[in-house]
């Protein structure tokens, strides 16, 4: 999913492809990316494990940093903070949480994502959003 970071303290945006990953709990941004897109970096006062699916601890470590930044997709707009994690290739992964929050409709056929119920957290109301359907 094609979405648009924009850094808080310049409004720069930034075009990233974002993973749905229902499987994760948590929001990640990729390390290597934040870095060459300089994004604005908040320590954690206190590091997050990171486990993998089997209970053992990841070899990339503990996540200690976040980035705080706004999130566009289509007519959607919400601020979030995101973990910073080595991803590799991807970029930003949403996770389950995210997804039940929003409960975005998916035509897997024609890769279409389309968000027609926004949650309180986003600053929208549901009927906001489907007026500007």
């Amino acid at each position: 999913m094609n979405v648009g970071l924009e850094k808080l303290e310049s409004h720069k945006g930034v075009a990233v492809k974002a993973l749905l990953d229902s499987r994760v709990i948590g929001l990640f941004i990729d390390t290597k990316f934040t870095k060459e897109k300089r994004f604005k970096l908040e320590k954690l006062k206190t590091p997050l494990l990171v486990r993998n699916v089997d209970g053992t601890a990841n070899i990339g470590g503990a996540i200690t940093y976040q980035v705080e930044c706004n999130m566009f997709f289509k007519e959607h707009i919400e601020r979030m903070q995101i973990d910073m994690y080595n991803l590799g290739k991807t970029e930003v992964i949403l996770d389950i949480l995210w997804l039940a929050a929003h409960n975005p409709e998916i035509d897997w056929e024609k890769g279409e994502v389309k968000i027609t119920q926004c949650p309180p957290i986003c600053g929208k109301t549901k009927q906001e959003t489907q007026e500007r359907r």
